[in-house]
This record gives structure tokens, C-alpha cells and sequence, in this order.
């Protein structure tokens, strides 16, 4: 063996035994957080069909929404499951998150998706405001029946 074979094999035996005993670490990206990540409870209100002579008061019901981070999107994008148990919107559904124009707190909020409707239809809603690091307020609208109409407000705090 010359000596220039002798000097690479030393080299590759001690990169080698370099490593031995070293636990290993990941080198791929663990899941994104957000401050937004994890579920938060509240209550929204809303008045059914308004500006209806005969609509009925604004009422309000228990929310969930539970948010996870959509992967490669700066945390910007997320999945809302809701989870509604207001008496007249009972619904568990799935919805779009946006965040704008940051990915952290203080920060635009808007959510929007579709509902299996009570009334055995399908409905849709929609959902913009402000997310703080535990609190977010926002407006609540929506479609049910496409004949009915929804608005009224959510607030949630951070579990």
C-alpha cells in the first residue's frame, strides 16, 4: 500500500470510529407549531337571517376549534376542525385557516368552510378577525339551506 493509501484509509477508520457511541439526530423537520396549534373553546353568537322583520334574537352556543399547521406553509395555513353545540348550528366539521400578514400573534385571523347542515342541507361559513396569542375574536357568517342566512360573532380562548 503507497503512503498516500495508507493516509485516505487512516482517515476513512477514524471518520468512522468518530461516530461510534453518538446517538443519532433527525435530520429532517420535526412538525410546525404554531402559536395557534392546539384547541381553543368559547362562544359564538348569532342572529339567523338578520335584518328579517321576524328574525328571532341573537343567541349563543358552546365552539371549539382545534388547529394544526398545513406543512411547507410558513405556519401561515392551518386545518380548523370546529365543533359547534349552539342550539340552532350544531355542526363538526373541518375548515381553511389563513393567517395574515404574520404567522404570529398579533394577527389576522380568516377561516372558512362547509357544514353538514341540522336541517339536511349543506352549508357553508366564513370567519375573519384577529388572532392574540390566547384570545381570538372574530365575525361568524354563513349560508345554510342556501334560502337562510347567519351572522353574528366568535370568541376563543386557548386551552
Amino acid at each position: 500500500m503507497t503512503g498516500r493509501a495508507k493516509y485516505v484509509v487512516a482517515f476513512l477508520v477514524a471518520a468512522t470510529l468518530a461516530g461510534c457511541g453518538r446517538e443519532s439526530t433527525p435530520t429532517g423537520p420535526s412538525g410546525q407549531t404554531s402559536f395557534l396549534s392546539g384547541t381553543w373553546r368559547g362562544t359564538v353568537t348569532i342572529q339567523v337571517n338578520p335584518g328579517d322583520p321576524n328574525a328571532l334574537p341573537p343567541s349563543s352556543g358552546d365552539m371549539t376549534w382545534t388547529f394544526e399547521v398545513v406543512p411547507q406553509t410558513n405556519m401561515q395555513s392551518l386545518r380548523a376542525t370546529v365543533h359547534s353545540t349552539h342550539p340552532w348550528l350544531t355542526m363538526d366539521t373541518t375548515g381553511s385557516t389563513a393567517l395574515s400578514p404574520a404567522n404570529g400573534p398579533p394577527t389576522g385571523i380568516s377561516t372558512h368552510g362547509e357544514f353538514n347542515s341540522p336541517r339536511g342541507c349543506r352549508g357553508t361559513f366564513g370567519s375573519v378577525g384577529t388572532a392574540q396569542a390566547a384570545r381570538i375574536d372574530a365575525d361568524f357568517t354563513g349560508t345554510d339551506c342556501q334560502q337562510i342566512t347567519f351572522r353574528g360573532t366568535v370568541t376563543l380562548t386557548k386551552q
